[in-house]
């Protein structure tokens, strides 16, 4: 099941609608976001399979919202050795987390504002992990239980403010600097969530092409390690870190400019694609 939030656009009203190859199912009256469904489990889940399309919607007809609205988004650096090493920095040695704030949600083919406080606003296609129930020191073996489904995120980053701070809060937390989306995919529908295929496609050029095999550390050890110290609920999103070929390691660098679309593109999960935009 792709479950995705989005309106029309003819009107402002938040929907959950289920993706079914090139409409969108109306599940609104099942539950009226994705977090609901969420808390709803497995009734939910039942009664969307046995729907009615009584409305659905052309993919061009609707406008986007973020797939999940989130308590918190939980990321993850450096995870993938590729992308560490091109870094000058040494694999890490446990998970090096930081967060995003709410307010850098952002939705699938919403413009992404370049902010002026930044020259150096670079991409990261990564996967993200949507927690299906609260988890609190729940063991590795046990820990893809806790997972409702997989999105597409991209990790957009504002490397001055980034390297100048000396800690990663504000460089990835501007507004709008999360796109997730355009769907989360139940967990049923992905046999491994280390075995897909991730990229980053800028302007219609591959610049990351990996596996999240190659990831440090996977799924299960992240959502074991965050929760011995954090519990998280119901719709929190974990993102798990890029792989290698990100702009601004590049020689010449390669940093988003005003009128650039990147893509992430992931295996059995889909494409989420945003434009960039100029502040002015």
């Amino acid at each position: 099941m792709k479950l995705v939030q989005f309106k029309t656009k003819t009107s402002d009203e938040a929907r959950l609608g289920m993706l079914n190859n090139d409409v969108i199912v109306d599940i609104t009256e099942i539950a009226p976001t994705t977090l609901e469904f969420i808390k709803r489990g497995a009734a939910a889940a039942h009664a969307a399979k046995n729907a009615n399309a009584k409305t659905a919607f052309a993919l061009d007809a609707v406008e986007y919202l973020p797939a999940v609205n989130p308590g918190k988004i939980i990321a993850i650096g450096r995870n993938y050795y590729d992308h560490a090493i091109e870094g000058g920095d040494e694999p890490p040695k446990s998970p090096l987390m930081f967060t995003k704030f709410l307010n850098s949600l952002n939705a699938h083919n919403a413009n992404v504002t370049l902010h002026a406080i930044s020259e150096k606003i670079d991409f990261e296609a990564e996967l993200a992990v949507v927690i299906g129930k609260k988890a609190s020191k729940v063991s590795e073996a046990d820990a893809l239980d806790y997972v409702f489904g997989y999105s597409c995120l991209n990790d957009v980053s504002a490397r001055d403010l980034q390297f100048a701070d000396g800690q990663w809060v504000r460089g990835k937390g501007l507004d709008g600097f999360c796109p997730l989306g355009p769907a989360i995919v139940t967990k049923d529908e992905i046999a491994d969530p280390q075995a897909l295929k991730i990229e980053g496609v800028l302007n219609g050029q591959v610049m990351q092409s990996s596996n999240t095999n190659k990831m440090i550390f996977n799924v299960a050890y992240l959502i074991h390690y965050i929760t011995q110290a954090i519990t998280l609920e119901p719709g929190d999103v974990i993102a798990t870190g890029t792989p290698e070929g990100v702009g601004v390691f590049r020689n010449p660098p390669v940093l988003l400019k005003d009128g650039d679309v990147f893509e992430v593109v992931i295996e059995n999960i889909g494409t989420l694609r945003n434009s960039f935009v100029s502040a002015q």
